[in-house]
């Protein structure tokens, strides 16, 4: 690409507005993974129009100064292509965010609750739930850091002869090898350690900040506020959806709050213990009173979590600046004033054994557990109210991805206790270990995987029911050609994978269901045997013990294999650009929703690109007055769909939209149904000048949008052959490649239904809209356009 260039303005201004508005303009928006301009706008001589590194429109050199020399072109509307990619796959650095996929996942959840109308309190007490299950995730990362740290490196292996004497870097800790030297007591360890957990804290803080600085402060279109509900209206469409800037900071001081407060409260308890055993009535009263004062802090930051959600009905460009300054700052003076207080002289205190850690993550898991549930009984209440049988997993897809989530977070925290402590003891068994109740969830893995053996065992039967099903529907599809029995079984196999998304809500709730079973199982078993499974089932039947101890020996190679692969990943993506975009892959699909669960989550790219499209629609639309396309595959649809509602009704309606290979109701639609479902769907079908979407059964992603009534044909076009050809043609000498999920422009059909929106898009501005029934109902109610052909 051609060294890129700003060119203000945006080609002319009102004045020089073309006569009848005669130019019209296809803004195009990409999928999942990216590509190039270049690519996107079939040349190679691509200029930057506007935008940065980050996300930019590019148009064709040739196409620079369209708007002015309307009457040069002679065929089809000038091509734009709006590139986000580097929104979530750009610099190496990016490769660090799969250490935050935990919290990423419970933001999802927050945005998967059930369509309902009329009962704002009980939406606000399940954004209310997840956003305490974040905190929880938080808090067992910290707790995890400071295992690691405090527990076993700087009081067990510190504090144990052999271990001090196998890793050397320890020995300056030892009171063997120091000879009892300043750092030997075991206080001052533990406060020289927690510099561990206090800089995975910062450095959380700090991503955070520096993504709200660059996603969460990008201003929206300045609109007047909104009622807090709008029956038929999705909330994406609201002035203050997109950007969530108070949210975030509020969060972000809570979040940070809570993991320097877990940092202080691992000191303490340690500390406190002792003294109140063995130590003078002083520091007896010193280590009460600092459990006081930080119980006091906890609470704060709890309330913090609970007293305000999102503002999305108006632009809140409130900041409070007291709360974000002050939290984290009071949380760090009570961790100084903790480490002081730990490393305090007390020359009788020994190491032993390991830290009271079990109550720390078992009081964790049990609050996951029980906020899970409570999150699926508001759930159910909310289906409810307004029951949709598309919706995913009837209305639990966001309690069951939470507890996924919370899953992820135990695997992640107790693979990297289970593979330091492995580190530092070796195979000897000089060390305690981390904590029982890791050791019981590393056991529950091996039968989960069993669980997820037999769904996967049940979904390849049920496939190959579906591929002769399949195969003669492709023989329906093509009649006519040369029988190619080969050709027909892989139409018809990629046909049935396509269809393996649909039933992906079957795997989540079985897998889900399991994991919360298997974990109150763990955390029974850890409490009442204060043992390993291994060690609970001594004298049982050789069978149980037998089961026990591959468990447990499975599991912690597994999760040992799994923390390694995972580091791995990281690694070569932080190296390799390609591995870089397949990790933008995950992110494109698990980041377009806003932070409004986690501050220490991705950032959400949304936040940047939504503001971006909207502005280059309203401002383009308004300079020149002509008709404009605005033409998303896949996540680049979503994207479309979300910027088209952020528009102010009288540019919407001079808007048509063209979605191809798009997840809009076959994903968003069903996993997230008060933002994407058919109400929401289908006032943006009334709202916007036209609308079509395009989509082939090959495709395992895009999909129908499934509008009711007559609206749904006047989007959806019937599915589109694929392959185009079934054997070799005039038109096709070569065989023709099953397309699946990319390449919709290679289809004619594609240039077709483009023509045909701009054939009924009218220049100018929009005529008064229809009203009654028929506008209700779509037919008629498009604006300047009427009602689509089939």
């Amino acid at each position: 690409m051609e060294r890129a260039r700003e060119h203000g303005g945006e080609h002319g201004d009102a004045g020089q507005r073309p006569a009848g508005g005669g130019v019209a303009l296809e803004l195009l928006v990409h999928g999942v993974g990216g590509t190039t301009p270049e690519e996107m706008l079939g040349d190679p001589r691509t200029v930057r129009v506007s935008g940065d590194e980050t996300a930019a429109v590019h148009r064709r050199e040739a196409d620079i100064d369209a708007e002015r020399h309307p009457e040069d072109r002679r065929r089809g509307p000038v091509p734009e292509a709006y590139v986000w990619c580097n929104l979530t796959s750009g610099n190496a650095a990016r490769a660090l965010w799969l250490l935050l996929l935990p919290f990423m996942v419970v933001n999802l959840a927050h945005w998967m609750r059930p369509s309902t109308t009329g009962r704002q309190r009980t939406v606000r007490l399940y954004g209310l739930i997840v956003r305490l299950i974040g905190l929880t995730l938080t808090v067992l990362l910290v707790a995890a850091a400071c295992e690691v740290a405090l527990d076993l490196g700087a009081w067990q292996c510190a504090g144990t002869r052999a271990c001090a004497q196998r890793h050397s870097w320890l020995g300056f800790l030892s009171p063997v090898a120091s000879d009892h030297g300043w750092w030997s007591q075991p206080g001052r360890r533990l406060a020289l350690a927690s510099l561990v957990p206090t800089a995975l804290t910062g450095l959380l803080w700090y991503l955070s900040h520096r993504t709200w600085s660059a996603y969460e402060s990008q201003q929206p279109i300045s609109r007047p506020a909104e009622p807090d509900e709008e029956p038929h209206r999705t909330a994406l469409g609201r002035p203050g959806f997109w950007y969530g800037r108070r949210l975030v900071a509020r969060l972000r001081a809570a979040h940070t709050a809570a993991g320097l407060l877990t940092v202080a409260a691992a000191l303490a308890t340690a500390a406190a213990r002792y003294d109140s055993r063995h130590g003078s009535v002083e520091l007896e009263a010193v280590g009460w009173l600092l459990c006081a004062a930080l119980l006091a802090a906890g609470v704060v930051v709890v309330g913090v979590v609970c007293r305000r959600g999102r503002t999305e009905n108006r632009l809140d460009r409130t900041l409070d600046q007291a709360l974000v300054r002050r939290l984290p700052a009071g949380a760090l003076v009570l961790l100084a004033a903790t480490v002081v207080y730990a490393g305090w002289s007390r020359p009788g205190w020994r190491s032993a054994d390991r830290l009271p850690g079990d109550a720390t993550f078992g009081a964790l898991a049990l609050a996951q557990g029980v906020l899970v549930i409570a999150l699926g009984v508001v759930a159910h209440v909310l289906h409810r109210t307004h029951p949709d049988t598309r919706t995913a997993m009837r209305g639990l897809a966001g309690p069951a991805v939470a507890m996924l989530a919370c899953a992820l977070g135990g695997v992640m925290s107790g693979g990297v206790a289970q593979r330091v402590a492995d580190w530092l003891d070796g195979t000897r068994h000089i060390m305690a270990g981390p904590p029982v109740l890791l050791t019981w969830q590393a056991s529950t893995i091996p039968p989960l995987l069993l669980v997820l053996l037999v769904v996967v065992g049940r979904l390849a039967r049920r496939s190959a029911v579906l591929r002769r099903a399949e195969t003669a529907a492709v023989e329906l599809d093509y009649q006519g050609e040369p029988r190619d029995s080969a050709r027909t079984r892989r139409i018809a196999g990629t046909r049935v994978m396509a269809a393996v998304t649909d039933r992906t809500p079957l795997v989540v709730a079985v897998m889900s269901a399991a994991t919360l079973l298997l974990g109150a199982l763990a955390l029974a078993g850890a409490f009442a045997t204060h043992d390993t499974p291994e060690g609970a089932t001594l004298g049982t039947q050789p069978l149980v013990r037998g089961g026990a101890e591959t468990a447990q020996a499975l599991g912690s190679w597994l999760i040992g294999i799994g923390f390694l692969l995972f580091v791995t990943w990281g690694r070569r993506a932080y190296k390799d650009a390609s591995a870089r975009r397949t990790i933008g892959i995950l992110w494109d699909v698990g980041t377009f929703w806003p932070r409004a669960a986690h501050p220490f989550a991705p950032p959400c790219y949304a936040e940047r690109a939504v503001p971006d499209l909207s502005w280059r629609m309203a401002t383009w639309t308004e300079t020149t007055g002509g008709r404009l396309v605005l033409s998303g595959h896949s996540q680049g649809s979503v994207l479309a769909a979300a910027a088209a509602w952020q528009l102010e009704p009288s540019v919407r309606r001079r808007v048509a939209l063209l979605t191809y290979g798009s997840p809009l109701e076959r994903l968003y639609g069903r996993w997230f149904p008060a933002y994407f479902g058919p109400a929401a769907l289908s006032s943006l079908h009334r709202e916007v000048a036209c609308w079509r979407n395009l989509y082939r059964l090959t495709d395992p992603i895009g999909g129908p949008i499934r509008l009711p009534g007559d609206c749904g044909p006047q989007v959806d076009r019937a599915p589109l052959r694929d392959p185009l050809a079934y054997g070799r043609t005039a038109e096709h000498p070569l065989p023709a490649p099953i397309l699946g999920h990319g390449d919709y422009q290679a289809d004619p059909a594609f240039a077709e239904e483009r023509e045909h929106l701009l054939s009924r898009l009218r220049p100018g501005l929009p005529g008064p809209r229809p009203a009654g029934p028929d506008a209700e109902a779509g037919s008629g109610g498009q604006g300047s356009c009427g009602k689509s052909s089939g």
